[in-house]
């Protein structure tokens, strides 16, 4: 059986070990692959992984022999999910690898801007502290996460993390989800989402983008949040309206954002928030830590054993 990955680095830039697949099969694995070199190393191959390579219709055609694609991931839009359907390929994916990696970032976020850890580090290491008067040294007044209230648009295994460690915080949560949410921990309510965007000091997205969620932060919510308030968007780019987002910041109607995902990835020169002000962006690697990452193999080669023992888990199609 060949097996080939087809963007390894992602998920191994060399601190994995890929043996649990190679003992499954003929492995053959790439760093990355352009879609000029995606047919030439899928040829022949009963099994493929991917975590970005985009798999269409056209490329699912022109493999006969490929039978079932692993995604490295928990989204799943690279492949064609209905052609793979139709000519019998099973897809599964990856969920619920690393809710902590995600939540751990997204506190990272909020602690940059509340604490001001960076600018702080960068005045004493430019000499502001040694040339201030005072033994200590403060930019501006830092803020207590107690008390202020925490909004969570979405709550699956992500959201609910960040919410158990906003109460260790002593902050209150607020979560909004589709239909209302039951047996909510002590500490958290479900609300309308209006009260929410209203409410908040901090609101942090976990909802799947879809075409109802599609640029869910737009001018008008932006505009609904407190002046004060910092906006978190660790779920999908395409949830916010990126250049209504730097014009909020620009004008000072929210106060901050942190972002780990943008609407097009690596982002273009001109992107909006690359040149927007109290902003903080990592490049989509929330999920990324090396236990996450472990983690994520792991469940990709039981996924992968499941489908070769004729007991498919995680399917996606």
């Amino acid at each position: 059986m060949k097996l080939v990955v087809l963007d390894g680095y992602t998920l191994n830039p060399g601190d994995l070990d890929w043996q649990p697949l190679a003992e499954l099969g003929e492995f053959h694995c790439y760093d990355r692959s352009s879609p000029d070199e995606v047919l030439a190393r899928a040829q022949g191959a009963r099994v493929l992984l991917t975590n970005k390579t985009v798999l269409n219709r056209e490329t699912l055609k022109a493999l006969p022999e490929l039978e079932y694609i692993g995604v490295l991931a928990t989204g799943t839009n690279v492949v064609d999910l209905a052609a793979a359907s139709e000519l019998g390929i099973k897809v599964t994916n990856v969920p619920g690898y690393g809710p902590d990696a995600v939540a751990q970032m997204v506190f990272a976020h909020i602690l940059h801007h509340t604490q001001r850890l960076a600018d702080h580090h960068n005045a004493v290491v430019s000499g502001a502290w040694s040339q201030s008067p005072d033994f200590c040294f403060t930019l501006a007044p830092l803020q207590s996460l107690k008390g202020k209230v925490l909004g969570l648009v979405g709550f699956g295994d992500i959201g609910a993390q960040v919410a158990t460690i906003a109460l260790a915080f002593q902050m209150q949560v607020l979560v909004n989800t589709r239909s209302p949410k039951q047996g909510l921990p002590d500490g958290v309510r479900w609300c309308e989402r209006e009260e929410l965007f209203a409410e908040a000091d901090i609101i942090s997205l976990h909802c799947p983008l879809t075409s109802d969620t599609e640029q869910l932060i737009n001018r008008e919510r932006l505009l609904a949040m407190k002046p004060s308030a910092i906006l978190i968007n660790t779920a999908r780019g395409g949830l916010v309206d990126e250049r209504a987002l730097a014009d909020a910041l620009r004008a000072g109607e929210i106060a901050a954002a942190g972002v780990d995902v943008l609407s097009t990835e690596p982002p273009s020169d001109d992107n909006p928030l690359l040149s927007a002000v109290n902003i903080s962006i990592s490049p989509h690697n929330a999920w990324a830590t090396l236990e996450a990452r472990q983690n994520l193999l792991a469940i990709a080669v039981a996924n992968l054993k499941g489908f070769l023992a004729g007991k498919p888990q995680h399917l996606v199609n």
